[in-house]
């Protein structure tokens, strides 16, 4: 039983982290080297192998005028490390976001307060500066990769050698199946947790069903309409009895807005259960 003029405590949210992993790369040009047999002097370079040098040189001065300057965001109730991300496109997600401010919020990334000042794009200035050496490097590479294959060339049509015959193809890895779950307690409790693990939400199988059990028996719609909080215009709904503000504020995004919905009423009070007890597993009685 909730606490009298207080919202029953049984959404659980827990910090939301994109499990979102974005890398970037720089492409070097790999052309065939093969040694002469006889040293000579090497032609002048061609217009076109100085036209590409030129070009790769031009991309990395691009990548350098990329940097950008860090800015200073303030969490706000409902706030995960994911959604932060997200909301302001951080490469690498929540985990960079969390490398960058991990002294300031400490060793738990699901536990972040109202007040906290995180900064985004602490490090963009670092990495635009490894991206212009990387993209320099490449550009050496393939300038010297040109004048090597230029001679390779000259010295292969000296000695009458055979063409290389391209490699095959790499055949494309078949698409992933999308997984399908039963429209049952099972069903909405496993799909449930496959949504908490993309946004760090903790929680485990036997933790949210034991919840279910003693707050609703397992019925979707199950409501209260005698407690305080039915009184106040905001009774208990769903599987594990969330009351309409708390299910706003702790919602999970891509989950329905219906609060009676299994899944969105599961994820949404284990994200409010992480946030106030540090999980849904932690919870053994009216929150």
């Amino acid at each position: 039983m909730p606490e009298i003029g207080k919202p029953r405590r049984f959404r659980t949210s827990s910090l939301t982290r994109g499990i979102i992993a974005v890398t970037t790369g720089g492409a070097a040009l790999a052309l065939p080297v093969i040694g002469a047999t006889s040293a000579f002097a090497a032609p002048a370079q061609s217009p076109a192998v100085e036209k590409a040098a030129t070009s790769t040189a031009a991309s990395g001065k691009g990548i350098a005028a990329q940097k950008s300057e860090a800015t200073t965001y303030s969490v706000i109730l409902g706030d995960t490390l994911a959604k932060i991300a997200r909301e302001h496109s951080v490469n690498g997600g929540w985990k960079a976001l969390y490398e960058d401010n991990q002294k300031a919020v400490g060793g738990n990334p699901d536990l972040i307060h109202p007040g906290l000042k995180l900064t985004i794009g602490a490090k963009a200035d670092n990495k635009s500066e490894k991206a212009e050496s990387k993209a320099s490097a490449s550009s050496d590479r393939a300038e010297k990769s040109a004048d090597r294959s230029e001679r390779t060339d000259t010295s292969l049509a000296a000695e009458g050698a055979p063409a290389a015959e391209a490699a095959p193809a790499a055949e494309a890895a078949p698409a992933a199946e999308p997984v399908s779950y039963t429209n049952d307690l099972d069903g909405w409790i496993k799909e449930s947790l496959a949504v908490m693990a993309e946004h760090g939400i903790p929680g485990t199988y036997e933790g949210i069903h034991r919840n279910i059990i003693r707050e609703s028996a397992g019925d979707p719609q199950a409501i209260n309409n005698w407690d305080i909080n039915a009184i106040n215009g905001v009774p208990s709904k769903g599987l594990l009895q969330v009351i309409d503000p708390t299910f706003q504020a702790y919602h999970v995004p891509g989950t329905s807005t219906d609060s009676y919905d299994p899944v969105a009423n599961i994820t949404a009070a284990c994200n409010y259960a992480a946030d106030k007890y540090g999980s849904i597993d932690n919870v053994f009685g009216a929150y």
